[in-house]
């Protein structure tokens, strides 16, 4: 079987179901495993990554109102790969490419490919699309071991969450910040992994889209744990964007920003994308709420503190 994904959650499930050489194409984000940058990229952002977030979502706002795609399919390359099985989604047209996206490509098959379209809401739906992915590709056992696995550390997760004794204290309010320029916050899976860890959302809404908030909402709220964690962007791109903004004063009387909780995290990996390192999330989520509790040597390094420079970014 040749495959093409269009998604890196798709890339990360297939790699993580023993699929390499099969997987032939891939999107131009696709970067974990760092095998997947080996793969022919088959599609393109028309999106300047290299912008500034205000820059990125003027862009984004601009083809959307147009009703154009922000992705390009490379027709020739993708029938060169002539792969049997693509796989999209139809969750997010700006994140990644759409079954929308493909339409004038695969117009010009002889014998089109088969397109499993995932869409996942919520973290029901993420460990769904593993199987269905395993059923689809005929590796359903080893999607079966994988499902296994992530069930085993999440029972292990909970059990320590539930020992702790600040699990036994007021549920902390927490403000998950998906982009800072205009300001969004997390949703779908984000608001659950939240509740599932023992906090509480103060926004988001468990199965909605993510939406735009106001700088004036965050100091309404005063959240307990503010997480700054952009679509797409590494711990440190979220660190560097942080400490550009401009805070006003009553940004230092967040309980947040008194306690010391305000983390940058690895959104790129752990949050923003549908696949088996949600759980790994789950674990930063968890450690930052309860900081007793052990996690996994990678979830601990993936946790960044903004307090010391909060306060010198502050204005």
């Amino acid at each position: 079987m040749r495959v093409v994904s269009l998604l890196p959650s798709a890339t990360e499930i297939l790699f993580a179901l023993g699929f390499d050489r099969e997987i032939v194409g891939v999107s131009h984000e696709c970067d974990f495993p760092p095998r997947a940058r080996t793969k022919t990229i088959v599609i393109h952002s028309r999106i300047d990554k290299d912008a500034g977030p205000l820059e990125i979502d003027r862009q984004v706002r601009e083809y959307v109102a147009r009703g154009e795609s922000l992705y390009a399919v490379d027709s020739e390359v993708l029938q060169e790969l002539a792969p049997d099985l693509i796989v999209t989604q139809d969750l997010c047209h700006v994140c990644a490419a759409s079954p929308d996206d493909l339409a004038a490509a695969l117009a010009k098959f002889d014998v089109r490919p088969e397109v499993l379209c995932l869409n996942p809401q919520d973290l029901g739906d993420v460990w769904r699309d593993i199987l269905w992915v395993g059923e689809e590709t005929g590796r359903g056992w080893q999607a079966e071991k994988l499902l296994h696995g992530i069930g085993e550390k999440l029972g292990a997760l909970q059990e320590q969450i539930e020992a702790a004794p600040s699990a036994h204290k007021e549920i902390p309010r927490v403000v998950f910040l998906e982009w800072l320029q205009p300001i969004y916050v997390g949703g779908h899976w984000v608001p659950e992994m939240i509740e599932l860890v023992g906090g509480y959302d103060v926004f988001g809404t468990k199965r909605t889209p993510s939406f735009r908030i106001t700088m004036e909402d965050i100091i309404d709220a005063s959240p307990d744990v503010v997480l700054v964690a952009p679509c797409g962007y590494s711990a440190q791109q979220a660190t560097e964007e942080f400490h550009g903004m401009n805070l006003p004063r009553e940004w230092q009387d967040i309980p947040a920003v008194r306690n010391g909780k305000v983390f940058a995290l690895e959104a790129n990996s752990y949050f923003s994308r549908p696949g088996p390192r949600l759980v790994t999330g789950l674990e930063i989520l968890a450690k930052v709420l309860h900081p007793q509790i052990k996690v996994s040597r990678e979830a601990e390094s993936a946790i960044h503190s903004l307090q010391v420079k909060a306060h010198a970014a502050q204005v």
